[in-house]
């Protein structure tokens, strides 16, 4: 599933082509996806001016002029596509939803397991939306300090990994950046979070900012369906130092002493990459 960055960089590829232009048409070519699309989409699009964007953990919303939000969410396998009209390139399997706008672009909604989601929401109310209403703090916004974190995690006896992932602690961390975090944090994937001490929550911060930015920067990490809504792949998974890399050597542990290669354990289903010797 994209994370963060990912969706960070597809809301600002949507905002590139698609700020202040007006949709001249709105085509919905599937509606069954992991909610129904709601019937009133088609006409609150139609017609109306983009005038803003904003992302909210794994949510993209865009505002239109009318007063109304259109959120997505891209699910697994879900990607936006943007190009000219008329472009001779085949349309995508698996389209959903196409718009076009008076400046000549084309975007389309595209998840072939469609376990994404398109949904409509008053932009007054968007943070009142059953998805969003109870997520946690941007980890980008200044709002989140290590004094937040530290209430978050206050008497919290499980692991800071798991906790790390919970959306209603922090919004829009997944596995991937996790791990990158924890590594750059020297913390334990399975260390009690309560146990954690200020200093050790100051550094945690920062490694989330640090490995999140350095993501966006890098278009986010290509896996599987991802890519960048003009096709093109990101890069941060060439900068990934423990995630996916279980045997290989610890790119902070040169030398002797060794901590003899990243390991992986699974923590309730997952897959969690850290460095024995460094992380605890």
């Amino acid at each position: 599933m994209p994370e963060l960055p990912e969706v960070e960089t597809v809301m600002r590829g949507m905002a590139g082509h698609l700020l202040g232009q007006r949709i001249t048409r709105a085509d919905l070519r599937r509606g069954d996806l992991r909610r129904p699309v709601p019937p009133g989409l088609i006409a609150a699009l139609a017609g109306a001016e983009v005038i803003g964007f904003r992302r909210r953990a794994k949510y993209i919303l865009m505002r239109l002029g009318g007063g109304e939000s259109v959120m997505f969410h891209l699910g697994m396998s879900g990607r936006i596509v943007l190009g000219p009209l008329g472009a001779n390139e085949p349309e995508p399997r698996h389209l959903h939803l196409v718009l076009e706008t008076a400046a000549g672009w084309r975007a389309g909604f595209v998840d072939p397991r469609r376990f994404g989601l398109i949904d409509l929401v008053a932009t007054a109310a968007e943070d009142r939306h059953a998805l969003l209403a109870d997520l946690g703090p941007e980890p980008l916004s200044p709002a989140f300090t290590p004094a937040l974190l530290a209430a978050q995690l206050a008497g919290r006896r499980s692991p800071i990994k798991a906790l790390l992932l919970d959306q209603r602690v922090i919004a829009g961390l997944g596995n991937i950046y996790v791990a990158e975090a924890l590594f750059r944090a020297r913390l334990h994937p399975e260390r009690a979070a309560a146990s954690l001490s200020r200093a050790a929550i100051a550094r945690l911060v920062a490694a989330i900012r640090e490995t999140l930015r350095e993501a966006i920067a890098a278009g986010g990490s290509s896996l599987r369906d991802y890519v960048q809504p003009d096709g093109a792949l990101g890069y941060f998974q060439h900068a990934w130092r423990v995630y996916g890399r279980a045997g290989a050597p610890c790119p902070d542990c040169p030398g002797a002493p060794s901590c003899g290669g990243i390991r992986r354990l699974v923590q309730s289903g997952r897959s969690s990459f850290y460095c024995p010797r460094l992380q605890r």
